[in-house]
């Protein structure tokens, strides 16, 4: 049976979103690939995201974990957005993806039921990084204008 967890603390005001949320850079590299195989088969160790798709299996592994699979991606960073957000939030996404945008930064934006993990080009992680800590400060200084 699925029970309905609490989701009372997670926030949907898009501009608490982006004040609180807190961008984290995890310096492991991942990869996406797709599988027809059983996963369980492919890799050493769990992946992070499974996508049932009708073409395959999409899994989200360590780069490590996935080098003996010849249908991967190349190597992402994630970027873990810290703010427990509303899976019915609306606005983040966009935001967090044109802020990437205007910095030609390409994103793969994941929903988790408590946190936002946003895959990045690894050699770009730095700067993607740089690039969402900025949006959160300046929301953060609009709201210190705020009377």
């Amino acid at each position: 049976m699925c029970r309905q967890r609490d989701h009372s603390e997670a926030k949907s005001d898009l501009s608490s979103l982006i004040f609180e949320m807190s961008p984290v850079l995890d310096h492991r590299p991942w990869v996406f690939v797709s599988v027809t195989t059983d996963p369980a088969a492919c890799l050493r160790d769990k992946p992070l995201a499974i996508f049932l798709k009708s073409e395959g299996v999409t899994l989200v592994p360590r780069h490590e974990d996935a080098r003996e699979i010849t249908n991967c991606s190349a190597t992402f960073a994630r970027i873990l957005l810290q703010i427990h957000s509303s899976l019915e939030a609306v606005g983040l996404t966009a935001a967090v993806a044109q802020a990437l945008a205007s910095e030609a930064i390409s994103a793969n934006h994941t929903a988790a039921y408590y946190h936002d993990h946003i895959f990045v080009p690894f050699d770009q992680a730095d700067g993607a990084l740089m690039c969402l800590t900025s949006l959160s400060e300046r929301k953060q200084t609009e709201g210190a204008d705020r009377p």
